[in-house]
Formats: structure tokens, C-alpha cells, sequence
């Protein structure tokens, strides 16, 4: 159990992490903060990757696997600082709880996990390596950042810090984001049959696309298709018959599809409707982003990230559960119902991995974010016994 003066140690590194205001492509304080603790507390390897991620290993006394606990240093920003009626980057507790940006997502998370590796190691008595990884830009891409970090650690397992209020997360849903383009020809709109109006070939294109079955698994649920943009071009029109119509769609992946097979039923409906002549010509394909990392390095995605899933019944994940009912807690085998790192580390890379970290889900991008500090101490434990679990 943790003694007082190791909640304190914990809580005050959360709190050092929340004050650094950290959002995408901006978290060299946080990244600083981390990187001073891991030095400051026996880790044997601190390093930086050329986009900012923050590592620290600490080996074991003997041979064995490689543990890696994963937890973004990013937030989403703070929309309306009026909004709050605690300051987001001057975390302060209050009726049990720590308030400011990234407490709950998921910079509680972050010091918990890394607390807890330099509480289990500080005798050596273990197998193998306990790494843990501040990533950077995980609200913009994630997944993509990781992949840095794995090819460096090369984990055997990996456990995802974000919220699950303790309990064992076994799988998500991934998430991509289709482009939908329609193209027409521009003309004067006082002669708009001089040209070809690519909204209204837009227009048939997303009635088609509501209609379009999705696939669904058992555990998942649906692999969701929502429309959540439409631009045209030239914009503003001007007088000018659009040329041009882009539509972004939200599709969440289930475990086993593909770039390919995601796509190859919108194109076919695509087809069909240039067959018939209702659209000129139309095309559908991933959205890639950049983005500039504090490093000064780019960052560059393709917004497809897979999903996964592991069975309750897989050793390591018994291994786990077994320790934490050891420990007292009771956790409940779910799933993330959002997008996390998980989808490089499991759902790209096949490494065996798990969820599990303090606070809810719904507390991630609020107004006045908070964490309760009895679940950021059930977290710290909980991350050691998985420690213990994991590295025998």
C-alpha cells in the first residue's frame, strides 16, 4: 500500500505536470518536468526521440520482459478560461479532488504510473525492464507518436494510462477520417447549366452514403460512418458555380479491417453513381495532417488508426487481474469507447496490451477537469501490482 509520503511524492508530481500547460505540439514544459523526475529518482535511461516523446527505463536484477506504461503529455486546449472556477494550470485541491487541465486526461494518469515504476524498483528484485513514455500529440494523432516510442523500447507489454476508473480496458474501437471529394465544372451562376455544380453531385453522393451498412462485432459494437463536414469551392461562391465539394466522414474500425476494406464500399458506391451519371466524378480516400512537433520535427499522420481487442481469458491479461484482486480491487474487464495509443501498439505493432487508469472517461476536454486523488492512489497501486504481474 502507499504510505503517505509516497501519495504526497505522487501527488506532487501530478500537480508539477498540470501547471505546465502542454497543448499539442507545445509540451516541452511538461515534457521538462517529467524528464527532471525520471532523473531525479534512479530511472537508469532518460531520453528524448526526435518528436518530443519522454522515456525512462529502469532495469531489473535479472533478465526478462520489457513493460511499457504509455501516457500523453498533450491536452486539448482550454476553450473558455472564464468557463472554469478553478484555474486550469494552477492545480489545486478541492473536496477530494485535483482540478486543471490534463488531470483526468491524462496527466494524473502519467504521474501515477511513473510514481509507482520508481516505488517497485527501488530494491531491483525483478525480471526484466519498466519503462514508462510521456507522448506527445496523441489529441491529434494518435498512435503516430508511438510509433517512436516502441521502435526504441521494444516492448513485450504495454499498459495504456488513460481513464478507466480503474478497471482492466481490453480493446477500442480505431477511428479513421474518410475525404469524400466530388468534382463538377465552374461556370457564371447566372448560366449554372453552363458548368456542373459539384454540391449537388455532393448532395446524392452522402443521401447514398446514409444508407451504406456498416459491419458490427459483438464486443465492439458498430463500425460507425458519421458525416461531420462539408466545404466547397470557390468559397465564397461569388457568383461562381462550385467546382469543388469535399465531405469528411468519422468512421470507427472494429478489429481486422483494413485501409482497403474500409474503403471499398464507398468507392463502389462512388462508382455507381458516376456510372449513372449522377456525379462527374468523385473520389474517397484517408485525410493525412502535419503537424510541428516542440522538437522542431514534423509530425505527419494518415488519419487511419486500427482498432483491437484481446480476450479476457489471454495469460496476461489473467496474470493482471489475478494481482489486482491480490491488492483488494475489483476491476471490470471493458473496452475504451474512444481512440487511444492502443491502436499503434496493439492494433498496428500486435503487442500484447491493456487499459488501465484513473478517473472517467466522460471528465476528458471539460470545463474544470478534475481527477479524484483516491483513485489516482487505487491507480498507483494498481499499476504497481501490474508491475509485479507482469515481471516475474
Amino acid at each position: 500500500m502507499l504510505t503517505q509520503e509516497r501519495k504526497e511524492e505522487m501527488l506532487s508530481l501530478a500537480k508539477a505536470l498540470v501547471s505546465r500547460q502542454s497543448y499539442s505540439g507545445q509540451e516541452q514544459d511538461a515534457a521538462s518536468e517529467l524528464k527532471q523526475y525520471l532523473s531525479a529518482h534512479g530511472f537508469d535511461r532518460v531520453e528524448t526521440d526526435r518528436y518530443g516523446n519522454v522515456m525512462g527505463q529502469i532495469k531489473g536484477g535479472r533478465p526478462g520482459k520489457r513493460l511499457l506504461f504509455d501516457g500523453h503529455l498533450d491536452t486539448v486546449p482550454v476553450a473558455n478560461p472564464a468557463a472554469w472556477t478553478h484555474a486550469p494550470f494552477a492545480p489545486e485541491e478541492s473536496d477530494g479532488k485535483l482540478y486543471g487541465r490534463g488531470t483526468s486526461d491524462m496527466k494524473g494518469a502519467v504521474a501515477a504510473f511513473t510514481a509507482a515504476a520508481g516505488f517497485f524498483a527501488e530494491d531491483r528484485d525483478f525480471a526484466g525492464e519498466i519503462w514508462v513514455a510521456g507522448v506527445v500529440h496523441e489529441e491529434c494523432f494518435e498512435g503516430v507518436a508511438a510509433r517512436s516510442v516502441s521502435e526504441i523500447v521494444k516492448p513485450d507489454y504495454v499498459v495504456i494510462g488513460e481513464a478507466s476508473q480503474c478497471n482492466v480496458k481490453v480493446g477500442q474501437r480505431g477511428r479513421a477520417e474518410i475525404v469524400v471529394e466530388t468534382f463538377g465544372k465552374p461556370a457564371h451562376s447566372a448560366n449554372p447549366e453552363k458548368g456542373v455544380n459539384a454540391v449537388y453531385g455532393m448532395c446524392k453522393v452522402v443521401e447514398a452514403l446514409r444508407h451504406l451498412e456498416v459491419p458490427e462485432h459483438p464486443v465492439l459494437g458498430k463500425g460507425i460512418l458519421e458525416l461531420t463536414d462539408i466545404q466547397s469551392a470557390p468559397y465564397p461562391g461569388a457568383s461562381v458555380v462550385p467546382f469543388y465539394c469535399r465531405a469528411t466522414y468519422d468512421r470507427r474500425l472494429l478489429v481486422g479491417e483494413t485501409r482497403e476494406s474500409v474503403l471499398e464500399p464507398i468507392r463502389a458506391v462512388l462508382e455507381s453513381l458516376t456510372a449513372e451519371g449522377v456525379v462527374l466524378r468523385a473520389n474517397a480516400s484517408f485525410a493525412e495532417g502535419d503537424a510541428l512537433c516542440y522538437t522542431g520535427e514534423t509530425i505527419h499522420g494518415e488519419r487511419f488508426f486500427p482498432g483491437w481487442l484481446y480476450g479476457e481469458e489471454e495469460p496476461f491479461v489473467q496474470a493482471v487481474l489475478s494481482e489486482l484482486r491480490n491488492i483488494g480491487q475489483e476491476p471490470e474487464v471493458t473496452q475504451y469507447s474512444f481512440c487511444t495509443n492502443g491502436s499503434h501498439y496493439a492494433g498496428e505493432a500486435g503487442i500484447p496490451t491493456i487499459g488501465f487508469g484513473p478517473s472517467r472517461e466522460s471528465l476528458a476536454h471539460t470545463d474544470d477537469e478534475y481527477v479524484e486523488i483516491a483513485q489516482l492512489e487505487k491507480a498507483c497501486e494498481g499499476y504497481y501490482a501490474i508491475m509485479k504481474a507482469l515481471l516475474q
